[in-house]
């Protein structure tokens, strides 16, 4: 039996690079059988291999055995850089690919410039496509295969000020949905690892961070973007996870016999997606939403009122 190769992209920090460090660790991976040791190295790709002393300064610290990761240049934005990165996987092959590379970007609408909203979706939409392209085919051909990709609550529900990010989120949802339903035939398994906040440098390397360019929005704009920004680092300070406890899940998807389309990192903001499925107008979630943001309500209060539903529970795999 073939010993597994996994490859994850977006490795210079956040998820990608503690997810590359808990795999690196784990001799054992302990997703598979431990009597395949030597297992090949974690590939943990970067945009720019510049920025991946805090891994190897991390991965020193934790104590990754000698030879149990490598680094490899891979910028999503590149297909020649995909293919790149593909051809240097001496095993062959990539039996766990990671699709973890992404962008943000917070701010009103009419203040984002073309290259800003294009970059955003070039990295999280099309970056996503050319990797899946690049190592897709294979896993068919093998008819073996797992695909992770790391989702968000912003793929789930529209948020105020996240409107560019959320509509790649969602593009990301529908097509890893649209891949769930093709693949099984293939022996290939696509989930989708939805996160909530997590305590990453991700909003400090969003693009476009609103600066002078807010002078560009009405003043009412303004005073609600105020708003958002102090709703933001109340949710972030009470309610965002470790990086470690998000790995956690990408290991549950990855032991998992029959893994689901979706795991959820944290169930706090299930109510405002169940929110959405149960009154499918928009009506009841676009009230609750707006109250949790601009009134600063708990989700629970907030769609108390609207959620039509006394019973309303996690959707099924929220737990798993």
């Amino acid at each position: 039996m073939d010993r597994t190769v996994v490859l994850i992209t977006g490795c210079s920090s956040g998820i990608g690079l503690h997810l590359a460090l808990r795999l690196a660790s784990d001799p054992s991976r302990s997703f598979k059988d431990p009597h395949l040791l030597p297992e090949p190295p974690v590939y943990a790709t970067l945009r720019d291999l510049r920025a991946q002393g805090p891994l190897w300064e991390a991965a020193r610290a934790r104590g990754c055995p000698p030879g149990s990761l490598e680094t490899l240049q891979l910028d999503v934005r590149d297909a020649d850089s995909v293919a790149a990165a593909r051809a240097r996987v001496t095993e062959g092959r990539v039996d766990v690919l990671v699709c973890n590379a992404g962008r943000g970007l917070l701010g009103p609408l009419e203040v984002h410039t073309a290259g800003a909203v294009g970059s955003v979706l070039d990295v999280n939409v099309t970056g996503t496509v050319r990797t899946l392209q690049a190592f897709l085919p294979d896993m068919k051909r093998r008819r073996s295969g797992r695909i992770l990709v790391t989702g968000s609550m912003g793929g789930l529900m529209g948020l105020p000020f996240n409107a560019v990010y959320c509509a790649s989120k969602f593009a990301i949802e529908g097509l890893c949905e649209s891949l769930a339903v093709l693949l099984p035939p293939f022996g290939v398994h696509v989930s989708l690892i939805e996160c909530g906040p997590v305590r990453t440098a991700f909003l400090e390397k969003q693009e476009g961070v609103p600066g002078g360019a807010l002078d560009g929005a009405d003043a009412e704009t303004r005073v609600l973007f105020s708003c958002y920004q102090r709703h933001l680092e109340r949710i972030f300070r009470e309610a965002a996870q470790d990086p470690e406890e998000v790995t956690e899940v990408f290991l549950a998807a990855l032991r998992a016999p029959r893994p689901a389309l979706r795991y959820f990192s944290t169930e706090s903001f299930l109510p405002l997606a169940h929110l959405r499925l149960a009154d499918p107008s928009g009506c009841s979630y676009v009230a609750a939403m707006h109250r949790a943001v601009f009134a600063d309500e708990p989700v629970e209060e907030a769609t108390a009122s609207d959620r039509g539903d006394p019973g309303l529970r996690a959707p099924p795999g929220a737990r798993q």
